[in-house]
């Protein structure tokens, strides 16, 4: 094997390898965390694995939503839900396939476009680095408090048992 030959074969491995060692190739930047979660979330459709990876990639507040989502939805199931299967596929879509992703970046704050094919195509999208990762910043509401009865487990429109003299 010639010198140029070694040298072709040697970087082809170190390539390899390279890319085999990348633990998450959205760490590039923040819009290439949003492209991703796009994709990931398309892939949810019922598979707790997919939903797992489209969830690794929201931001810490999201997460904890959903986790007191799936605390409440445990309860009422009678079995434990986990935090990602609150993300329901169906009622995931895009407005537009976007094409392309720009992001600007101030500190730890990022807002991406995505960007379609038409000049209304745009979508701005905010991401947030969090332990040195960016994430995605999905604003879900907070649940409201629970509501406890003050007349009773009758209820106020439920007739009352008779009173026994």
């Amino acid at each position: 094997m010639t010198g140029f030959a070694r040298l072709r074969a040697l970087l082809v491995v170190v390539a390899t390898l390279g890319s085999a060692c990348q633990t998450d190739g959205v760490d590039a930047g923040p819009d290439a965390v949003v492209e991703e979660l796009v994709q990931r979330l398309g892939r949810v459709h019922g598979d707790p694995k997919a939903a797992r990876a489209a969830y690794d990639l929201l931001w810490n507040d999201a997460k904890r939503a959903l986790a007191e989502r799936a605390k409440r939805a445990s309860a009422v199931a009678g079995r434990e839900l986990a935090p990602q299967s609150m993300l329901a596929p169906s009622r995931f879509w895009l407005s537009f396939l976007p094409r392309r992703y720009a992001a600007h970046i101030d500190g730890d704050w990022a807002v991406v476009t995505a960007i379609g094919d038409e000049p209304s195509q745009r979508q701005d999208i905010k991401c947030v680095r969090e332990d040195g990762h960016w994430r995605v910043v999905l604003v879900i509401p907070p649940m409201p408090p629970f509501q406890r009865r003050e007349e009773g487990p009758e209820g106020p429109d439920l007739p009352r048992p008779p009173v026994r003299k």
